[in-house]
């Protein structure tokens, strides 16, 4: 990537592209190499039956958030699959606005770490999260 107006243009493009990403309602709001905030608006219809969200809709955040921050310090080409996300919760959220920032951690030739912290559009931290993800050479 030339800069970070270019690394953000390519995962805005990257989300956009997706499925299921389309599906959720994510959008990427910020990228610099090895950093990438994720937004999603959620809804009622994401709440379980205590009306809070629901802590897997945190988790696809989570796991998006720093699986773009791991792309975006790699080499281009190169793959990279979740092998574990651990979560911990620690306010209930409520629908609205979400922000996941993902931070690469370390990015080796067959693993890569990276973190991500869930906030509300108020700043109260909802979540933190680690994962590990399987990185390989190159996509075929």
């Amino acid at each position: 990537m030339s800069n970070d107006e270019d690394l953000f243009r390519e995962l805005r493009a990257r989300l956009a592209a997706s499925p299921f990403h389309t599906w959720a309602g994510m959008e990427v709001v910020s990228a610099a190499r090895g950093a990438v905030t994720v937004a999603i608006e959620l809804e009622e219809r994401h709440a379980n039956l205590q009306g809070f969200v629901h802590g897997g809709m945190l988790a696809i955040l989570a796991d998006t958030a720093c699986g773009l921050s791991i792309r975006s310090a790699m080499e281009p080409g190169r793959l990279h699959v979740t092998a574990d996300l651990d979560i911990h919760f620690l306010a209930p959220a409520k629908p609205g606005r979400v922000l996941g920032r993902g931070i690469a951690v370390k990015v080796g030739r067959s693993l890569a770490f990276a973190e991500a912290s869930i906030e509300d559009d108020g700043g109260t931290l909802l979540a933190k999260a680690q994962t590990r993800f399987s990185v390989r050479g190159t996509e075929s």
